[in-house]
């Protein structure tokens, strides 16, 4: 008998060559993926939510200037010696907390800035032909069980491409990819009918907006080869998804969680606010400093 389960869901890719120019001067040298909310990059937030998944290999999408991206999910061997002379066991485990088994990293790099659709169109070699998952790392979500694990459960269920979406204010709606909902799937799931991206606020079919998180079928490659340009001038992943609508379910997820955009100074500056009050070793400390400033 052959099996009609979907395919397991083993590689994440994260896009990572953006230059960050909205954190001048901070990331003249250093990954705007590696500036850190609390005392981990950006970047290790959105590979930790992807373990926790069941995500088995990690897939860098960098550019020029990304190394440091590499170093960090690599054997640090100068410190690491350090630290054992000196005893610093704990300090040692956060270390190897945060590297991937060897061989369970890729790294590929995008030449040009030619858009989101074109950055994940250059990880195809690496994926193959599997269905994977997709993290925007700038957006930080916060939730008790990650948002992968949670769209996880709508593919384990309904297979084809999972988006993971939020609610804005409708006035806002012109600043993203906007989906259209059909049938109601239950546990925050529905299938979509349709997708926009930054659709005028009179058109825009809901105020759902696409947060960051996909699966997605490896059919989506051959829509990226022959996507032209979309809004900006760059290759835009919705459009290629709306072009496998036509031939392939999609379904949303309204998760569970909060999301932090820390691509935004604004949701930058919150996320670590958010994050520090969260944490049980830094909260009892940091919400009396915090009350004080804010009485000011």
């Amino acid at each position: 008998m052959i099996s009609t389960a979907p395919r397991k869901i083993r590689k994440a890719v994260f896009p990572v060559a953006g230059l960050g120019t909205r954190f001048l001067p901070a990331t003249k040298a250093v990954p705007k993926e590696m500036l850190t909310v609390v005392d981990k990059p950006v970047i290790q937030y959105a590979v930790e939510e992807a373990a926790e998944a069941g995500i088995e290999h990690f897939v860098f999408v960098t550019g020029r200037g990304k190394g440091t991206i590499e170093d960090h999910f690599d054997i640090a061997y100068e410190l690491e010696a350090t630290l054992k002379a000196r005893g610093k066991t704990a300090e040692i485990a956060q270390l190897e907390a945060t590297r991937p088994a060897a061989g369970a990293a890729s790294f590929v790099r995008q030449q040009e800035p030619l858009g989101l659709g074109h950055a994940v169109w250059c990880a195809r070699d690496i994926v193959g032909g599997e269905p994977f998952a997709l993290a925007l790392p700038d957006m930080l979500i916060l939730s008790p069980r990650g948002c992968f694990a949670q769209m996880m459960d709508i593919y384990e269920r309904h297979g084809g491409n999972i988006i993971a979406v939020e609610e804005v204010p409708h006035e806002h709606v012109n600043r993203y990819g906007v989906v259209a909902l059909a049938d109601d799937l239950g546990k925050g799931a529905h299938r979509i009918s349709g997708m926009v991206e930054k659709p005028k606020i009179e058109d825009a079919p809901s105020n759902l907006i696409v947060s960051g998180r996909y699966i997605l079928q490896p059919e989506i490659f051959a829509k990226l080869e022959t996507q032209k340009p979309g809004a900006g001038g760059e290759i835009q992943l919705t459009d290629a998804m709306i072009e496998l609508m036509a031939g392939q379910d999609f379904f949303s997820l309204r998760f569970e969680g909060t999301t932090y955009d820390c691509g935004d100074k604004i949701g930058f500056l919150a996320a670590n606010v958010a994050v520090a009050l969260a944490r049980a070793d830094i909260e009892p400390k940091f919400r009396p400093a915090l009350e004080k400033l804010m009485l000011r």
